[in-house]
């Protein structure tokens, strides 16, 4: 783990699009900025979406040059996998205490080669995917990943020694700890981002309970090309949707679940799915339950007319319930109010709720800043200063403030690092080039290699080491693992008889599809099975010849 200097210009808290835009805009004014993001990887939401609205570019053709400049650039650390536990008030600048989480390697030996992720037995829900794709125990976090270097999820490890006996460069380290730092910065700027609203907000939607309604986030991966499915598909069964639905304000607009406001974002992210929908699915019938449709940037009210013209169905309406008939099609139970508040029951293939924004972190006192009611961050001058928090050097931007789309999260980063600057200036903050490292680092050379002739004892050694201190393999994942083992040497043999659907495997192995669905798409990712034709609306999977 690379050392850290005791005092930067400027700390920019999160790794998404607005972070990395004020941690650039800063250090092109000539200031020292360190660049913290919890994740593995920096991208935040943007690089994990499928494309922009309304322009419809791709989201990661914008995203990833904007990571690798800030990756690259001689006045920007970058700091992943670490939090910020406290930040304190002092006479010149702030006091951090970050908290670096291991990656149980040495980050500086890592290559990024992915040996490791295909010799681990263990797959789990890949968080990037929204829970739809999988991932090994240890992992790179996604293609596009900044920095692309692995971490072991020791929670979900069985503590077999694959990875360390493949890596090539001997960069496993099993003994890593959590480490402390504190620094000092001069001024802090919080880009912390976003979540989405609770599936389960809204229980008669049936999110989080009824398979084939997702959240837009998952929706936005199955679109992308890299997606856990690579084209659209629904997760039950795996069929080729042709009647979607989106139900608007699902997460948003509603006092009576902790969110009164408007999200803003809503309205324009399900109508560029709904129109990119009819262009990737022949045929599809894709419809927008909405109260109210608030296209109001630049260039969204033609873009509103442009999915209307393509086909996407606008109905006003208020959804009461969503329900599933025995083949998992969602039934959507509306007041169309058009109709003169007719009732109608709706199926179609596939429902997504359009969840609101809400705040992506709780600073619950790390920050001295204050927060507003809704949980974001409180703007005293919002008129002319819409970026300064209720405390002096520590500024907002992006979604922190309050919810927006991708270009206002970007104005707003850039008017943060401008008011940084200027706060830096006024007040002297500015490091005075600082050599001083600290100290709480893990070195840069990896045990394994330093253990020589005994690598192999040691690194059972270490393993029996973590084993021990995390108590070995929980019950919950043991029966966990043990089933996975048992439905892929199933699924293995049913598909040696015979290419077949999500449907007919499911059969075959008395699973529930879905169950199915992310098994085959998992073995899929690492090569054991692949896409072998097509059935009407079903596709058909068979073992990869190797």
């Amino acid at each position: 783990m690379a050392e850290l200097k005791t005092r930067y210009d400027g700390l920019v808290i999160g790794g998404g699009i607005a972070g990395m835009q004020a941690a650039l805009d800063l250090a092109e004014q000539g200031f020292e900025v360190l660049l913290i993001e919890k994740e593995p990887s920096i991208g935040g939401i943007m690089v994990g979406l499928n494309k922009v609205f309304p322009t419809l570019d791709c989201s990661s053709c914008i995203c990833t040059p904007r990571m690798a400049e800030a990756w690259h650039h001689p006045r920007i650390k970058l700091e992943t996998y670490a939090e910020v536990s406290k930040i304190t008030p002092q006479e010149s600048g702030f006091a951090v205490d970050v908290v670096r989480r291991p990656r149980y390697l040495v980050a500086e030996n890592c290559t990024g080669c992915s040996r490791c992720e295909f010799a681990c037995p263990v797959e789990v829900p890949h968080e990037f995917d929204w829970g739809l794709g999988a991932r090994r125990a240890i992992y790179i976090p996604h293609a596009n990943a900044i920095p692309q270097v692995a971490v072991l999820d020791v929670e979900h490890c069985t503590f077999c020694g694959k990875c360390a006996t493949v890596c090539p460069t001997g960069c496993i380290d099993y003994l890593q700890e959590p480490r402390e730092a504190r620094l000092e910065v001069g001024a802090v700027i919080v880009a912390s981002g976003l979540k989405i609203t609770p599936m389960e907000a809204k229980s008669q939607y049936g999110g989080g309970s009824l398979v084939n309604v997702i959240s837009p986030l998952q929706m936005e991966r199955i679109q992308s090309s890299n997606g856990p499915y690579g084209q659209v598909l629904r997760p039950s069964d795996g069929k080729i949707p042709k009647s979607i639905g989106y139900v608007q304000c699902a997460g948003s607009r509603d006092a009576s679940i902790g969110y009164p406001y408007c999200s803003r974002v809503c309205c324009m992210y399900a109508i560029k799915q709904a129109l990119l929908l009819t262009h990737y699915i022949h045929g599809v019938e894709v419809t927008l339950y909405y109260m109210d449709i608030r296209a109001f940037g630049k260039g969204y009210e033609q873009f509103y007319r442009r999915a209307m013209d393509e086909g996407v169905r606008m109905t006003k309406g208020k959804v009461a319930k969503i329900t599933e008939d025995d083949h998992h099609n969602p039934i959507v139970r509306v007041e169309l109010i058009d109709e003169g508040g007719r009732v109608a029951d709706v199926k179609h293939d596939l429902v997504v709720l359009s969840q609101g924004l809400i705040p992506g972190w709780s600073p619950n006192g790390a920050l001295p800043a204050k927060t507003s009611g809704d949980g974001f961050f409180e703007i005293p001058e919002l008129k002319v200063r819409p970026t300064k928090s209720t405390v002096d050097g520590i500024f907002i931007a992006g979604v922190a403030a309050g919810p927006k789309d991708i270009p206002d999260a970007i104005v707003e980063a850039g008017s943060a690092a401008m008011e940084a600057a200027n706060y830096l200036m006024r007040t002297g903050g500015a490091a005075k080039a600082v050599k001083q490292s600290q100290t709480a680092s893990l070195g840069g050379q990896s045990r394994a290699r330093e253990m020589g002739g005994e690598e192999a004892a040691q690194e059972k050694k270490a393993i029996r080491i973590l084993r021990e201190k995390r108590g070995g393999m929980t019950e919950e994942f043991k029966a966990y693992y043990q089933r996975q083992v048992k439905v892929r040497r199933e699924l293995v043999a049913s598909l040696r008889v015979g290419p077949k659907n999500v449907s007919e495997l499911a059969q075959a192995v008395s699973l529930p599809g879905h169950e199915v669905m992310w098994h085959l798409n998992a073995m899929k990712k690492y090569g054991e099975v692949a896409v072998v034709g097509q059935a009407g609306d079903y596709l058909t999977y068979g073992l990869k010849e190797t």
